[in-house]
């Protein structure tokens, strides 16, 4: 068999790091039309950014996608934002955000994952999540009060962050995601900000209202399925009520 297997391994690798780059470039895209080209002044393009030159993008593809997202220059933005509503196996409640240049070919194509997932199904639920703001980031001070933090910086409610379970935050560092009214999400980054924090994200989201009780087994169906979610090129964001 000699090494074909860690030459397949190689390319998974290197087709899931392309996958995540074009996501982190069309999410930089999408930050510039909503909120403006200028990442001082957009906390999610900023966050965008970020993300990208850590993946080592470079620099003209970062001003293109600027660009293409702010209307400037001879490319336009055509993405259209969808959100779909269904369930995961074992009825784990599901949101799935898409950016496509196709309407009808990704709402095919994602239904069609849907009904592939092992008791997964589409349906109406939004009902089950609050549809909040996001901000999640890391300073140094393992002595922070967190509490305290998200006080001043106007947010809502605060969680402890680490590396295990967003990798963007280094594991000499304390993380946090701070959950905001969404029309606070560009207040609270620039605060934080501004007090020794790195932003990593911005953005809105949403977070389930509960979470239902699985078992491993029934946790690696329903991580399975939410993975081949993931994996579709024009799936921006999966939400799902798993802890």
């Amino acid at each position: 068999m000699g090494r074909q297997w860690l030459h397949a391994k190689r390319a998974i690798v290197n087709l899931k790091k392309g996958q995540a780059v074009g996501k982190i470039v069309k999410e930089i895209t999408v930050a510039a039309k909503l909120g403006g080209a200028d990442p001082a002044a957009n906390a999610r393009l900023f966050a965008a950014v970020e993300k990208a030159r850590k993946q080592s993008v470079t620099r003209d593809v970062i001003e293109r996608a600027i660009k293409k997202g702010a209307g400037v220059g001879g490319e336009k933005l055509t993405l259209e934002h969808i959100v779909f509503e269904g369930y995961a196996p074992h009825k784990v409640p599901v949101i799935v955000e898409a950016m496509t240049d196709n309407h009808q070919r990704t709402t095919a194509e994602i239904r069609v994952l849907f009904r592939r997932g092992q008791l997964g199904s589409a349906g109406s639920n939004k009902f089950l999540f609050d549809h909040v703001g996001l901000v999640e980031g890391h300073q140094a001070d393992a002595s922070v009060d967190l509490e305290g933090t998200a006080i001043e910086a106007g947010a809502n409610e605060v969680e402890p962050l680490n590396h295990s379970q967003n990798d963007d935050i280094p594991e000499d560092r304390t993380g946090a995601r701070f959950i905001t009214d969404r029309t606070a999400v560009h207040a609270v980054s620039t605060w934080l900000t501004g007090h020794g924090w790195t932003v990593i994200t911005s953005e809105p989201g949403y977070i389930a209202k509960s979470y239902p009780e699985l078992d491993d087994t029934q946790r690696a169906d329903v991580g399975e399925f939410l993975q081949a979610l993931e994996d579709h090129d024009d799936v921006h964001r999966v939400w799902a009520a798993v802890k």
